[in-house]
């Protein structure tokens, strides 16, 4: 009995999956296709695509009406910045929660946890007050600086570290290593699975973040990509006089599709490092 129903039972799942699989695909496989089609023909037949009518109009009339070229140039700058920042100290923070006793460590590692339970909203008027105070407005200290180093992001290397053995650190220190030098030849080399995944995470979170980027840089030179996203239609309609519906409609889509190629190449390349991070994440502390 349990031989016939296991291949079904795979099948099932297989099917089920393919199913998934072509429900979230078929929206990016669209934008991507309509992108490439005249702009009046993405309004009269969406759901067509003619190979003979590709074109890269609603590409070159996208670069030319939005500079979106800045808004990528911000975005990995802060990426890149707030993404060192994160992968440096939220594994330190975490080596400490995992690996070291020390009067109130469950007490700070709780409030630590709380603020995940904050919702961003509330946060945001108190911090745009501080970068005021600090002169931060319409700067990369505050795109970069706040939120750097996240409760999420300690907790799960928190999760990670603690299935390193204690052994491993115990011979370092006979051996004569210091603490940091624990922490960066045996600790890292063990956690890359879990700082893949990591890696993956924050790169996607501040790529995809537009709530505090729109507070705190309204500013055209400052824009991140996902703001300048936000304000495409009004930046193509007010930089071409009579740009109709589907001139707004084929440009974003063309904006979005460019937007998108960067995080689908990065899970491409990553996506086995990506998994083994998922699972080395899930190790209970």
């Amino acid at each position: 009995m349990t031989d016939i129903t296991t291949p079904s039972r795979r099948i099932g799942s297989h099917v089920f999956l393919m199913v998934l699989l072509v429900a979230f695909l078929a929206p990016v496989v669209w934008a991507l296709l309509s992108a490439l089609k005249p702009a009046n023909d993405i309004i009269r037949a969406p759901l067509t695509f003619d190979p003979s009518t590709v074109t890269l109009d609603n590409y070159i009339a996208m670069f030319r009406d939005v500079p979106i070229g800045q808004g990528f140039v911000n975005t990995g700058i802060v990426l890149v910045a707030k993404g060192a920042i994160t992968m440096f100290f939220a594994p330190l923070a975490a080596f400490a929660f995992a690996k070291y006793r020390f009067v109130g460590k469950n007490v700070i590692f709780g409030a630590v946890l709380v603020t995940l339970m904050l919702p961003t909203i509330v946060l945001i008027i108190p911090l745009l007050l501080q970068m005021k105070e600090f002169g931060w407005v319409n700067t990369y200290q505050a795109l970069i600086l706040p939120g750097s180093v996240d409760a999420f992001a300690i907790f799960w290397m928190r999760q990670v570290i603690s299935a390193v053995p204690d052994e491993l650190l115990d011979a370092a220190r006979v051996d004569g290593s210091g603490e940091f030098g624990i922490f960066w030849r045996v600790v890292v080399p063990v956690i890359r699975p879990g700082l893949a995944g990591l890696a993956v995470l924050t790169t996607m979170n501040i790529y995809n973040d537009f709530v505090w980027p729109v507070v705190v840089a309204s500013s055209d030179r400052m824009a991140t990509l996902q703001v300048m996203l936000s304000t495409l239609a009004q930046n193509i309609t007010g930089n071409r006089i009579g740009a109709d519906y589907a001139t707004v409609t084929g440009e974003l889509l063309a904006a979005s599709s460019v937007a998108l190629i960067p995080l689908l190449v990065l899970f491409i390349l990553l996506q086995r490092h990506f998994i083994n991070g998922i699972l080395a994440g899930s190790v209970k502390g």
